[in-house]
């Protein structure tokens, strides 16, 4: 559940301990409820925003710009409807005047030291919600271009890599059976939370192969499932989720790259490497389609182009690819849980049944016709037992 907080008295006005990152997704992991969050992300995207968000922080300051005006990015705006204090621009020093630790304070924009003369550390803009909405109205304008880009960039992909974009690939061997199940890849990406939730009677009732892309694998854990298999850079995975007796498959690109080795080799458990191009959960995906899964539901993934363009790196050519490789068999959670919501299980069925048959039963007990029977066969019996013992 989402920590909810007062929205600040003054505008534009913190205190807290900074923490400072490069990188937003490995800062959020070391972040506090009260913690301002010193970052350098250009076009915040909105599983950002709900990472900070749920980590408690009260103010974000942005060395670069938090929305560019490139496209109509979600991020800043769930910020700052959340009650956090966003200071955009403050400029890369930022970076460095802040050490990770000390108490800052927000004031207008003005990023000030712990000392008693108010040392200022750096300065940015102070985004409101009002003129948030505005740039997201003007970049809209523009999403065009962007979706040029993101094409250019997609065939240059193909011409490439086109040989392993659609070439076989080897399926390592696991323990768990993907063939004729379903297979739910878990990403924690936009939404997962509630995918999940939505998806409870399915996942009871079809008992799915449950993948944990990285973060994925805590998200499952969270709401109470295990993940039979785990699989990525493993650079966001939990020790907690480590632990569980899950299968744990690294991948592993075809020219040798092998993001979060060290990582996982510090786990010292047992896995197997997948060798494929693309990010992690286009890996799940041709894993549980290469293993003969009958249906895959995504949890968390990139399905629109705000969503692609959010991920912002090269790499997402490589999931629109697999898309189009998985074709049908692909489906995203939000649809399923709008088919399933509709459909009556044989359980609910049953029960209904049984609970007709109780008030059956009820109805029959209680009714005077069948006292009267009774009472009869009582007063038969009695007579029996008189005529045979002559007491009564």
């Amino acid at each position: 559940m989402r920590l909810r907080r007062a929205r600040p008295t003054t505008a534009g006005t913190a205190t807290g301990r900074a923490r400072v990152g490069r990188r937003t997704k490995d800062l959020i992991k070391r972040l506090e409820p009260g913690d301002i969050a010193v970052i350098d992300h250009a076009d915040i995207d909105r599983v950002a925003a709900d990472g900070l968000i749920d980590s408690g922080v009260v103010a974000v300051v942005n060395a670069s710009s938090s929305i560019s005006g490139r496209y109509p990015n979600g991020g800043p705006l769930r910020l700052v409807k959340a009650g956090v204090v966003l200071v955009d621009a403050a400029g890369p020093e930022i970076m460095d005047a802040v050490v990770d630790g000390q108490i800052v304070r927000l004031v207008d924009g003005a990023v000030l030291g712990p000392d008693s003369t108010d040392t200022e550390l750096g300065r940015g803009r102070v985004l409101l919600e009002e003129e948030i909405e505005r740039r997201m109205e003007e970049s809209r304008f523009g999403i065009g271009h962007e979706l040029q880009r993101f094409a250019e960039n997609t065939l240059d992909y193909v011409r490439r890599e086109a040989e392993l974009v659609f070439a076989p690939i080897v399926v390592p061997k696991l323990q768990t059976s993907f063939a004729g199940r379903h297979a739910l890849v878990v990403v924690r990406g936009l939404d997962y939370k509630e995918d999940l939730r939505v998806l409870r009677s399915y996942i009871r009732e079809y008992r799915p192969v449950l993948i944990g892309v990285d973060g994925g694998a805590d998200a499952l854990l969270d709401v109470g499932l295990k993940p039979d298999v785990i699989l990525g850079d493993f650079d966001s995975v939990s020790a907690r989720a480590m632990e569980v007796g899950s299968e744990h498959v690294h991948h592993v690109h075809p020219d040798g790259r092998n993001p979060g080795y060290e990582e996982l080799q510090a786990f010292g458990k047992p896995y197997v490497e997948f060798v494929v191009e693309g990010t992690s959960e286009d890996a799940a995906m041709l894993l549980a389609y290469e293993g003969g899964a009958k249906l895959i539901v995504a949890v968390g993934t990139h399905d629109t182009m705000v969503e692609f363009l959010d991920k912002g790196r090269a790499g997402m050519s490589s999931t629109f690819l697999t898309r189009l490789r998985l074709g049908p068999m692909l489906v995203d959670a939000k649809g399923v849980a709008r088919l399933y919501e509709g459909t009556v299980r044989r359980s609910d069925l049953l029960l209904l049944v049984l609970a007709a048959l109780v008030v059956m039963v009820v109805i029959t007990v209680v009714s005077q016709p069948l006292q009267v029977i009774l009472d009869g066969v009582w007063l038969t019996l009695r007579d029996l037992w008189f005529d045979v013992t002559g007491t009564f």
